[in-house]
């Protein structure tokens, strides 16, 4: 007997590309940036191979680079000149972040974003105001509802300074109300909120903490990022951002949580994007220099992987090597 259903039919390369499901473009990416205001020349990343922390004044130069490979939109993250309890250098009128921004809001026509958390500006390393004996005692955690208004004023910062979306990024509840409501009473309406509604407490953060020097001193940050057990929870909070006035949900990281990229896809109309992030970075670069896997191929599945789960857009590291390809 034969088969009557051949579906290799259609996987020759005439007709492949016709009966393709998803594909990826450049349009579909976004390009993280590192400006770093304790240096006056670019910083190599160790622990991300091809990514350097710029100083302020090559912002400009460094989204260039990127608006070049057909990438259109940036998320730009700052390390500060100076870190406090509070991270008052993130929203800061000449925080780093925001100078960045003034700069490529008036030389570029790139899509800019700002990345919305403490963690980097905070001397604790911490994504909030924390419990005075928080070092001391790890039951202690972020104070919820006091770092709501400093997280307001850092995406109002960053929109007065030009920024065209916000990312809130701490997993703080309320805090796409609070900036979206902050941010409509200082005029900037049209400014979008992108927001991480289901961030893990992942172990695929680790390079991007040196990049962005946002390691926390002591514990850790279990007891406001998600467990990454949990699957229904991530609609909760995905429901609650929506409810609030997110514009896009963001899942964060994204290859481990196929599955949840998915869920959101079925139950909200609103953008999905993934957070292909440092950790899935770095090991495709560590078995590629080993000479285990094709590293652009590889990339590429992975992030079409992203797109067939569900993702509208993805944040990524691969995003300027890729875009050639796309």
């Amino acid at each position: 007997m034969h088969p009557t259903d051949r579906p290799r039919r259609l996987r020759t390369d005439g007709v492949r590309p016709l009966v393709s499901e998803h594909s990826l473009s450049a349009s579909d990416l976004v390009a993280p940036v590192f400006v770093d205001a304790t240096t006056d020349e670019r910083v190599p990343i160790e622990t991300m191979p091809g990514h350097e922390r710029v100083p302020v004044s090559e912002a400009v130069d460094r989204v260039e680079e990127v608006r070049e490979t057909g990438v259109e939109a940036v998320i730009l993250f700052g390390v500060p000149e100076s870190k406090d309890p509070e991270g008052s250098r993130a929203y800061a009128e000449d925080g780093v972040v925001q100078r960045a921004i003034r700069r490529i809001a008036a030389e570029t026509d790139a899509y800019v974003i700002g990345d919305v958390c403490l963690c980097e500006y905070t001397d604790h390393g911490h994504c909030g105001v924390i419990e005075a004996a928080a070092e001391t005692d790890p039951t202690l955690t972020v104070k919820n509802d006091e770092t709501l208004e400093l997280l307001a004023e850092t995406a109002v910062s960053q929109a007065d300074a030009g920024a065209d979306m916000v990312a809130p990024s701490a997993m703080t509840d309320g805090q796409v109300r609070a900036i979206r409501e902050a941010l409509d009473r200082a005029g900037h309406e049209d400014v979008a909120i992108m927001s991480y509604a289901v961030k893990y407490e992942s172990s695929f953060y680790g390079p991007f903490r040196d990049a962005a020097d946002g390691a926390p001193a002591f514990g850790d940050r279990r007891h406001y990022q998600m467990d990454p057990a949990n699957r229904r929870e991530a609609l909760r909070e995905a429901r609650i951002d929506a409810e609030e006035g997110a514009d896009v949900l963001m899942v964060k990281p994204g290859l481990p949580y196929l599955d949840v990229v998915a869920d959101l896809r079925r139950e909200f109309e609103h953008p999905v994007a993934a957070y292909n992030v440092s950790g899935e970075y770095a090991m495709l670069h560590a078995a590629a220099e080993k000479g285990w896997l094709d590293l652009e191929a590889t990339a590429h599945e992975s992030l079409l992987s992203l797109k067939r789960a569900g993702a509208d857009l993805i944040v990524t590291y691969f995003a300027e090597d890729l875009a050639d390809r796309l």
